[in-house]
């Protein structure tokens, strides 16, 4: 085994030029695929945070008449308790209204939370640009599209109509940006008090809202939490239930990616086979040498198998160092007016690492090829017609 890795050592070295090919094209194919995958997955991340990240993953709801959930506290606590993997919690009393301003009217949604529950999800103070959160009772945020239409600032009262033929001023404590228009444009965040007084639901609320730590296992934390709330009347819905065309297109970006690195990791398998068969034409009369010096055909095999072994670590430590110059570069060109990245890239080393084995193990399996050939030469025709 020793005297096979030293001829594969020695044809490598006499060899330069092809040896070097080689090793670029495995290099560019493992940079290839690391900057694809890692591409698709920033991607991926990105959307779900956007999306996803910053609202509710799995939502409880009440089925009765009222819309309403009586004894929420009890829920609350029973889903925390039964499912570990729900991070954060928030209950929430909603109800349409009407928002009267000089020029006009605009219909909005008024939420009303726990600011501190709330704000784990929906982030509320990082969109936070003016003014401050709402602290006491008739205090409320409004969004950066609704005070431009309404001509409202930070300070200033405003009149809300509620469905019942009611209304309510509140003081404008902040204006926010959740950087979603139609969130910006409807909502009036408040606390829960004030929500439950505007809208007459006394002390139920509208939905329970619930992040978990992975999303994309929200369907069956989901049904876990179905099961263990005790209220009949209750519903939970989870977001992949209602965003199937989102999770459509993740699945779609995940296929496209993987077929992207199947095709290359088979053309970099194709290239080393082809470049190693011919390598052993060219170098027959060597080893028909070696044979009839009495080196056995499975050491002749070897000599190909451990060119294959050291082209393949040689080209995945160049295609990864390539691979993150190509993502270094990605993110220094394609950026916001900003000049923050237009797609954040998402470094998995764990993806990294793989992307480096399946790049050795396909360059030892092309490497199988040309051993065979080698295997079956014979050293007196080789010698005789060489």
């Amino acid at each position: 085994m020793r005297l096979a890795l030293k001829i594969a050592l020695r044809f490598l070295k006499s060899g330069r030029g092809q040896t070097i090919l080689i090793v670029l094209g495995i290099s560019i194919g493992v940079s290839v695929q690391l900057f694809i995958g890692s591409l698709i997955q920033g991607l991926q991340i990105n959307l779900i945070d956007t999306t996803i990240g910053s609202s509710s993953q799995v939502t409880i709801t009440s089925t009765t008449d009222d819309k309403l959930i009586d004894n929420w506290d009890r829920t609350v606590y029973e889903a925390k308790m039964f499912e570990p993997e729900v991070t954060n919690v928030s209950v929430s009393a909603d109800g349409p209204a009407t928002l009267d301003y000089e020029a006009d009217t605009a219909p909005v949604l008024i939420r009303g939370f726990d600011i501190e529950d709330s704000n784990k999800i929906y982030n509320i103070e990082e969109g936070l640009y003016e003014g401050r959160l709402p602290g006491r009772k008739d205090e409320v945020l409004i969004g950066r599209e609704l005070a431009q239409i309404a001509d409202v600032s930070s300070g200033d009262r405003i009149l809300v109509l509620n469905p019942g033929g009611g209304s309510a001023r509140f003081d404008v404590t902040g204006l926010y940006d959740l950087q979603v228009s139609s969130i910006n444009e409807s909502w009036i965040i408040t606390n829960l008090q004030t929500a439950q007084d505007f809208l007459g639901m006394g002390n139920k609320v509208s939905s329970i809202e619930m992040q978990v730590s992975q999303v994309f296992d929200a369907d069956a934390i989901g049904n876990r939490i179905g099961y263990a709330v005790s209220d009949p009347n209750l519903r939970v819905d989870n977001w992949k239930d209602q965003n199937q065309s989102l999770l459509s297109g993740l699945n779609g970006q995940s296929v496209s990616s993987y077929m992207i690195q199947i095709f290359v990791l088979v053309a970099v398998l194709l290239g080393i086979s082809s470049v190693l068969a011919i390598s052993v034409v060219q170098r027959s009369k060597q080893l028909g040498i070696l044979k009839a010096m009495g080196i056995k055909d499975r050491e002749a095999s070897l000599i190909f198998v451990f060119q294959g072994l050291m082209l393949g670590i040689l080209g995945a430590i160049m295609g990864i160092a390539f691979g993150f110059g190509l993502l270094y570069s990605f993110t220094k060109f394609a950026v916001n007016p900003d000049g923050t990245p237009v797609v954040p890239i998402y470094i998995n080393y764990g993806f990294i690492a793989l992307s480096g084995v399946f790049a050795i193990v396909s360059a030892m399996i092309a490497s199988l090829i040309p051993a065979r050939i080698s295997s079956r030469l014979n050293p007196i025709e080789v010698i005789k017609n060489g």
